[in-house]
């Protein structure tokens, strides 16, 4: 199916080392390696580890790199810096040629860079700071003048990225927030990733945690914000792409072998490929096997009606 592929291809960024998981080191690298050799291998992203932690990464995670011969890619890392930018600049740099080319150490390569930024002014420093071979996403809030930091972003030619939830009522924007946070993306050209909330893919009621007692709240869906970014892109009216992350019935998304059906809106395959591409790109989640297997009987449910 074209359009399962098109949604799904590097979707979600593995970020098991985060709240609610919260894994240990360990762990979250066995589930890693595991994923990079399961049935749904297309759909993971990077490994993201904060850079206080790489050291802890490289000593845990040396075994399972891919060595020369092996078959399938180097580890793709995304890196999480919280402060001196160009201290973790080089320290990136030593990891990444420790283990590029035939390494006997195994294969991994850091390509991504995560920041956050609420001025213009943190845009432009911490982007100096960082060599070009890195690609860089700077997380801003959304309670500030979004088009200026985008614009900011796009002067760097670097990537934004949005929190769509947390562990608290308080930490979801309004679906109005994140469709002008698109909005101000697509103005600039300017690609983007989210995180945080997005375990599920309809928007819906879900326990904020994992724990048996913990509180419950409305959480956005993944597919309602790709969907959303694909209206965004197709010059949809915001009303229209503020509904999509609005929608909570999952009869509403019918995916055809060409095509992801909305109630009477149609994105094609080639479509949704190219905004996965160039402009939404892929979701942090501390869960992997969960949005994969909640997305599955919805690709059943189109198949049965269907026949």
């Amino acid at each position: 199916m074209k359009i399962r592929a098109a949604l799904l291809n590097g979707l979600i960024d593995y970020a098991g080392l985060f709240p609610p998981a919260g894994e240990d080191m360990r762990t979250a690298v066995d589930n890693y390696s595991r994923y990079l050799r399961g049935p749904d291998r297309a759909a993971l992203g990077r490994f993201i580890v904060p850079f206080a932690r790489l050291d802890e990464l490289e000593d845990t995670a040396t075994d399972r790199f891919p060595r020369d011969g092996d078959a399938g890619q180097p580890w793709r890392i995304s890196v999480l810096v919280a402060d001196d930018v160009r201290d973790a600049a080089i320290d990136m740099g030593k990891f990444n040629a420790r283990y590029s080319g035939r390494s006997r150490r195994g294969r991994a390569a850091i390509d991504v860079v995560e920041m956050k930024a609420a001025t213009i002014e943190e845009v432009a420093n911490q982007q100096r700071d960082l060599p070009r071979v890195f690609t860089s996403y700077f997380e801003i809030p959304l309670t500030v003048d979004v088009p200026s930091l985008v614009t900011a972003i796009a002067e760097v030619s670097a990537r934004a990225k949005i929190r769509t939830g947390g562990l608290t009522p308080a930490a979801f924007p309004s679906p109005e927030s994140i469709i002008d946070f698109m909005l101000a993306c697509k103005a600039q050209s300017v690609a983007f990733k989210a995180t945080a909330g997005l375990h599920h893919p309809v928007r819906g009621e879900y326990r904020f945690t994992y724990e048996a007692d913990s509180a419950k709240g409305t959480m956005y869906g993944f597919l309602n914000v790709f969907l959303a970014a694909a209206l965004v892109a197709a010059g949809e009216d915001e009303s229209i792409a503020v509904a999509a992350l609005e929608e909570t019935n999952p009869a509403a998304f019918e995916f055809h072998d060409d095509y992801l059906q909305w109630r009477d809106k149609i994105i094609t395959a080639p479509q949704l490929a190219a905004v996965r591409e160039r402009s939404a790109i892929s979701f942090g989640s501390c869960s992997f096997t969960e949005p994969i297997d909640e997305l599955a009987p919805l690709f059943r449910q189109t198949q049965t009606t269907r026949t």
